[in-house]
C-alpha cells in the first residue's frame, strides 16, 4: 500500500512538518526526509551550475559574436550575476562549489553559446577564458570592448 510520500508528496511535507514541530520523533518518515533533504542539497549546486552556464554562454557570445551584442544578452549576464550573488548570500557554503562546478559550467555555456550564435565550436576556446572573478565581476565587459 503506497504511503502518503507515494500519493502526495506536498501532503507528506506539511505533515512531516507538523510532525516535527509537535516532536512527534517516533512518527515521522526519516528515510524520506533524509532523501529530500540531500536533494535539496543537491538542487542548489545544481542551480548555481546552471546559473554559471547560463553567464559563461552569454560572456562567449558578447565576446565572439560583437555584431549581434543587444541588450538582452546584457541584461541576461546582469541577471544571472545577481541571481548567483543572491544564491551565494542565501547558502554561503555553495562558494567551496565554485571551483568544483566552472568547468561542468563551462560545458554548458559553451553548447550554448555554439547554438545560440551558430559559430563553429572552434572558434570557442577549449578551456575557459575567464577565471571564476572575472566571470562574476559586474565590470568585467568592458575588456571586450
Amino acid at each position: 500500500m503506497p504511503n502518503l510520500y507515494e500519493i502526495d508528496f506536498y501532503a507528506w511535507t506539511q505533515q512531516q512538518v507538523s510532525l516535527l514541530r509537535n516532536q512527534q520523533w517516533h512518527q515521522i518518515d526519516l528515510l524520506n526526509l533524509i532523501e529530500e533533504i540531500e536533494s535539496l542539497g543537491r538542487k542548489e549546486r545544481q542551480e548555481l551550475r546552471n546559473r554559471l552556464g547560463i553567464l559563461l554562454g552569454n560572456l562567449l557570445k558578447w565576446q565572439f559574436q560583437i555584431e549581434q551584442r543587444s541588450n538582452s544578452w546584457l541584461g541576461t549576464i546582469r541577471e544571472q550575476r545577481i541571481q548567483i550573488k543572491l544564491l551565494l548570500q542565501d547558502s554561503p557554503s555553495l562558494k567551496s562549489s565554485l571551483v568544483e562546478v566552472f568547468s561542468t559550467a563551462y560545458e554548458l555555456g559553451l553548447a550554448l553559446a555554439i547554438k545560440e550564435t551558430q559559430l563553429g565550436e572552434q572558434i570557442f576556446p577549449e578551456v575557459c577564458p575567464y577565471t571564476i572573478e572575472e566571470a562574476l565581476n559586474p565590470d568585467f565587459l568592458t575588456e571586450f570592448n
